[in-house]
């Protein structure tokens, strides 16, 4: 599907969207439903918002504990090895590069 017909879909849903959180707000005035779709998103969000709390706390927790592992293992690391790592690293050939045509 071209791009711009997703564009125009994804357009014509946040209107569709929007329309009906304010036919909420105006008391039915286009639709007629005895839909509230105002308060039905905010119990929706206010029931979300904890479970996302609890899931970026446990997201944080695991990336420092990930960081603190690293560090003890960086520091557990002989002196020894971290040279001939660095000396490794540095030996490494540096890719070619092509040669430069010259011009007229």
């Amino acid at each position: 599907m071209h791009p711009a017909v997703k564009i125009l879909i994804g357009l014509v849903l946040i209107v569709v969207g929007f329309g009906l959180f304010v036919d909420s707000i105006y008391d039915n005035m286009w639709t007629g439903l005895r839909i509230s779709w105002w308060h039905n998103f905010l119990v929706v969000l206010t029931g979300v918002i904890p479970a996302l709390l609890i899931l970026v706390g446990l997201f944080v927790v695991w990336l420092e504990a990930d960081e603190l592992k690293a560090d003890k293992e960086i520091k557990s690391e002989k002196p020894s090895e971290r040279v001939v790592e660095e000396a490794a690293a540095e030996e490494k050939p540096k890719p070619a590069r092509p040669a430069r045509r010259k011009k007229r």
